[in-house]
């Protein structure tokens, strides 16, 4: 399989509808262990209309929530280990957002697993828009 398949077929694996999906494209794959992607500001998301009028700027706990998609990709394609059911977002820790991103611009995710206990997943991620990090959080995603 050409590694642009593998990554189509990875970021299939979501379970959120296109209205709630922050990843647009996988860059980079490891299986199991880490991966890039990306989401680009279209600017017509509903959210940006209050957030905030005449100023559009993407929601901090949005770009949480765009990395921890990522990290379940990277751990849902782990080839050693089933998908889990239910994957969801259940803590986050050390989150710290330095800024985030306007209409056009897009940003770059990065997760890489950090460790995992039966139905837990660990990840390290972080999210840059230009040169500029503006997220950097441990989160734990749990399923069943």
């Amino acid at each position: 399989m050409s590694t642009d398949k593998m990554l189509q077929q990875a970021l299939r694996s979501l379970p959120h509808g296109l209205e709630f999906r922050f990843l647009d494209r996988l860059t980079a794959l490891e299986p199991g262990k880490s991966g890039r992607g990306e989401y680009t500001v279209r600017g017509d998301e509903p959210f940006l209309r209050g957030h905030f009028p005449g100023e559009p700027i993407f929601p901090g706990v949005l770009l949480v929530e765009a990395a921890a998609q990522l990290a379940g990709v990277v751990a849902q394609t782990d080839p050693a280990i089933p998908p889990l059911a239910g994957l969801k977002l259940t803590a986050m820790r050390g989150v710290k957002i330095f800024g985030t991103a306007r209409p056009g611009e897009t940003i770059r995710l990065e997760a890489t697993l950090s460790g995992r206990l039966g139905g837990l997943v660990q990840a390290h991620v972080t999210a840059c828009v230009g040169e500029s990090v503006c997220l950097s959080a441990d989160l734990t995603l749990s399923g069943k």
